[in-house]
């Protein structure tokens, strides 16, 4: 092999390797620099914590995270059928919900929600007549309502999703078949499951998602109440409202990929090109070399 090209390879592989180690070294500088980033906002969120710069946010939270704890053991009590224990949990919702500021954590519609359900939850536990079934119906409410108060982000009523899709799927298939009391049977079960999120709903949710499901259910209800004979076209349309609605509601994206691959580093997008085109280049010439060398062995002498 000529010494030309000997050379030309030697040195090619140097910049191969150098290119390598600068792609491996700015993924390296990339994670430190993630990770310092991680480092600083825990920092930051420590601080923040410990020294609160609002009063009033640090009432708030403190607040939601003892209504919480109330309401649970108070779901608690009438699961065990202590009536007694679950009066007085009740009356320290109450006390709590009174000394508490929920203010920045919810909307007013959200504050009255949940004064709601807690005016329900003692107005059940203080019937004169006994009520298992409501008793633990409104304790289910407060309980999610509180939850919703102390985790807006991640609310346990949005584990709902998945029986009111069932639900409305139901009414779907109800509907392709024209069976309306099927229809009708579906959508019962599905204004029971969504009487026992609405609170929580309201307390996490803008009030034009809430408002666009209640005037759905209202539309639906008038529809499954009418005497006359409803078209399989309609039923069908009405239940896409729904679904929309539904979607709406529990921040569901229409155009969501069911599967979603991670994306590569977009900052190692150009090193990889450069390589993988220097690469091919060093071949393609290495190829070329050695062809001529051969065509030159080929020739007469």
């Amino acid at each position: 092999m000529p010494r030309r090209q000997v050379i030309i390879i030697i040195l090619s592989g140097i910049l191969l390797c150098w290119l390598l180690a600068g792609i491996s070294g700015g993924r390296v500088q990339a994670e430190a620099g993630d990770a310092a980033a991680d480092q600083g906002s825990t920092a930051y969120i420590e601080a923040a914590g410990s020294v609160p710069s609002d009063p009033a946010a640090l009432t708030a939270r403190s607040g939601a995270q003892r209504l919480e704890q109330a309401a649970e053991a108070l779901y608690g009590y009438v699961l065990e059928g202590d009536v007694l224990k679950a009066r007085k949990e009740a009356e320290e919702i109450s006390q709590i919900f009174i000394s508490s500021s929920f203010e920045g954590m919810t909307s007013v519609e959200g504050i009255n929600a949940l004064s709601s359900v807690i005016l329900d939850m003692k107005s059940a536990l203080a019937a004169a007549q006994p009520s298992p079934e409501r008793w633990e119906a409104a304790a289910a409410k407060l309980r999610l309502a509180a939850n919703s108060l102390n985790h807006p982000r991640q609310p346990m009523w949005m584990q709902y999703y998945k029986l009111v899709r069932e639900d409305l799927n139901d009414m779907e298939q109800s509907a392709a078949a024209n069976d309306l009391k099927s229809w009708t049977a579906a959508l019962a079960r599905l204004q029971s499951r969504y009487a026992n999120i609405r609170p929580a709903v309201i307390i996490s949710r803008p009030a034009e998602a809430v408002s666009s499901f209640d005037s759905w259910m209202s539309y639906a209800g008038g529809v499954a109440g009418s005497e006359q004979p409803v078209e399989r076209a309609r039923l069908l349309e009405i239940v896409s409202y729904g679904q929309d609605a539904a979607r709406v509601m529990f921040g569901k994206d229409r155009s969501e990929p069911v599967l979603s691959l991670p994306l590569a580093p977009q900052q190692y997008g150009g090193w990889a090109l450069l390589a993988g085109a220097f690469i091919l280049t060093v071949l393609a010439y290495t190829a070329y070399r050695k062809y001529r060398g051969q065509k030159r062995d080929l020739k007469p002498v």
